[in-house]
């Protein structure tokens, strides 16, 4: 009887260290992030960076479409001509998915655990998998430019003055924001140094628009001093909006109304921006990559492309 009781005690004390011994390997196993810009552009050009912006890889894209825009969800979308969906899980290899459309795909955000994607035409479409999209409604024929996720609402901009915005994705109202003869590029959202949660709109001939996230004030509306320029992109990082466009033009703001120029150091139109890992990386045609950590000094990389680049992302990909 003392022999059963010894051996049930044996075994019961080597379950109890296999059992500590697996927890232990299981607690050492760390997850690690690893910082990823991702531009894309012309000629079906993907470059990535893991270094701030600082050296690019070119990657195989499988088209030969333009690609346009970029964002990241649960994983990378890149949108372009003639419908062109890709997507890929690390930034390095990329899969077509089938759009259900020919129209010039022209902008892409991610939030509320859905993607949308923006065009020509008034083209709308969304995915929760960035695999299976469904056409949506917008109600307009203009083409649309930029769109973002913020304070639990979509929007998205465009030609004739679109300012459009939704809850679900689904259901598309517009905002009698703008004027019909304005053309809306691009949109992003922030806080301004009064706190206030803010949309920011920029557009052609310098046009710079925003108001609160509720709709209920408009912060400020029309043109800079650069009135030649147009407005191609911006960011919000570091409490500071960022704004790019024509002919080398970046502009930086804290207060919305108070605009500051900054040199870029190139003539080249800059189209699209983007921030992450404390580094506002700048990209734009000829393949010009420009990256600052605090958006007054700009120093330009080499992206071994002269194509033009039209937009780009950032996110932090788990190992």
């Amino acid at each position: 009887m003392n022999k059963i009781l010894y051996i049930i005690l044996i075994s019961l004390f080597s379950l109890t260290v296999i059992s500590c011994a697996k927890k232990n390997s299981d607690d050492s196993k760390t997850t690690t992030t690893s910082p990823l810009f991702v531009a894309v552009g012309d000629n079906g050009i993907i470059l990535t960076s893991s270094d701030n912006g600082t050296t690019w890889t070119s990657r195989t894209s499988g088209t030969s479409n333009g690609l346009k825009g970029i964002a990241y969800g649960s994983t990378f979308v890149a949108v372009g001509e003639s419908g062109t969906i890709l997507t890929s899980s690390d930034g390095t290899t990329w899969t077509s998915k089938t759009s259900g459309t020919t129209d010039n795909l022209t902008g892409v955000t991610y939030g509320n655990s859905t993607f949308v994607v923006v065009g020509e035409s008034g083209t709308i479409l969304t995915s929760s998998d960035a695999t299976t999209w469904t056409s949506r409604t917008s109600g307009k024929t203009s083409h649309l430019y930029g769109v973002t996720y913020a304070y639990s609402k979509f929007m998205t901009v465009g030609a004739s003055g679109v300012i459009l915005h939704s809850s679900d994705a689904t259901t598309w109202t517009q905002r009698e924001w703008g004027s019909p003869e304005d053309l809306f590029y691009g949109v992003t959202h922030g806080i301004d140094k009064d706190s206030k949660e803010i949309f920011m709109l920029v557009s052609e001939e310098g046009g710079i628009l925003s108001f609160c996230s509720d709709f209920n004030c408009s912060l400020s509306s029309g043109e800079t001093s650069n009135q030649c320029c147009n407005h191609y992109g911006v960011i919000f990082g570091n409490s500071t909006f960022v704004i790019v466009g024509q002919s080398g033009t970046i502009l930086t703001t804290t207060d919305v109304t108070t605009r500051t120029s900054k040199t870029s150091g190139t003539t080249d139109n800059l189209t699209g921006v983007t921030y992450g890992n404390s580094t506002f990386v700048v990209v734009g045609v000829s393949g010009t990559i420009l990256t600052s950590s605090d958006a007054t000094t700009w120093t330009s990389r080499t992206s071994g492309t002269s194509y033009q680049l039209k937009g780009v992302t950032f996110t932090e990909l788990t190992l």
